[in-house]
């Protein structure tokens, strides 16, 4: 049995401040998200400053949406490593373009990442596979179904023992995994992929359970992700029964991110040991 509501109480009680680098898209969804969670953010990304920055936080997300501050993260997630911070990394559509295998490939060559999370196209890639993303979001030939999680479940241990990163895929079916364990959750709801800025907002999310949970990133992987599809499916409910569309329901998923009970987070996760 996986511990959900712990790691939702430490973030509770610790209130980590979370230093991120990402996206001007969904900037205000990630601080917001992270605020939601019951942490605080801090998205200092110029190069002059986010070492001194990372002194006081305890956790980095490094997204690679803001391809431009690579040379921040980079920075940032050296001296979070000497400081023995945790740091996510959420490689955008990072197949797609030289300039973003360049990135991508600097920053795991510079940085130690205590968790990496992407879309599948996104996680293919860096595992060495074929990869069909286009843009930021997953190919259809790339996205978890049942019918190959037998197949994806090595490909994940493989890419963390690689890293020496927690690896989460997200999508229809998250799966998060270290080298030996491997856990499939299958909250959400459609909606959630209509929104912009779903996947940096649990990149986001699972850096504040990191930066509760410094010592355990698996469980603080499995916690975040686990949250995130719940308050997918509550929010999802109330577009439901209000009728209303994907701007509200972003504002109900935050909603349902600071609403949260440990006994929801608990009880309404639906995952699978491998």
């Amino acid at each position: 049995m996986i511990d959900f509501a712990t790691p939702l109480r430490l973030v509770r009680e610790k209130m980590p401040l979370v230093q991120c680098i990402t996206n001007f898209v969904t900037v205000n969804d990630c601080a917001n998200i992270i605020l939601a969670a019951g942490g605080s953010p801090s998205m200092a990304h110029h190069p002059d400053e986010v070492e001194e920055a990372i002194q006081g936080a305890q956790a980095l997300v490094c997204n690679m949406g803001a391809i431009e501050d690579t040379p921040s993260m980079i920075l940032a997630g050296r001296r979070a490593n000497t400081l023995g911070k945790p740091v996510v990394l959420d490689p955008v559509a990072v197949g797609t373009t030289t300039l973003r295998r360049t990135c991508a490939a600097q920053l795991l060559d510079s940085v130690r990442f205590s968790v990496i999370r992407g879309n599948a196209s996104e996680i293919r890639y860096l595992a060495g596979q074929q990869a069909q993303g286009s843009g930021v979001d997953v190919s259809r030939l790339d996205v978890i179904t049942e019918e190959n999680l037998p197949e994806a479940v090595p490909m994940v241990k493989t890419l963390a023992a690689t890293t020496g990163s927690v690896i989460v895929i997200s999508g229809a079916l998250d799966l998060v995994s270290d080298q030996t364990r491997a856990v499939v959750l299958r909250n959400g709801c459609p909606t959630m992929a209509r929104i912009t800025g779903s996947g940096c907002m649990l990149t986001s999310l699972i850096g504040v359970f990191c930066g509760a949970l410094p010592q355990d990133p698996f469980s603080a992987a499995c916690a975040a992700v686990a949250a995130m599809g719940i308050c997918g499916e509550l929010a999802d409910a109330r577009r439901l029964a209000n009728g209303t569309g994907n701007a509200t329901f972003r504002t109900d998923l935050i909603d349902a991110v600071f609403n949260l009970t440990e006994q929801q987070c608990q009880e309404g996760a639906r995952y699978e040991i491998f």
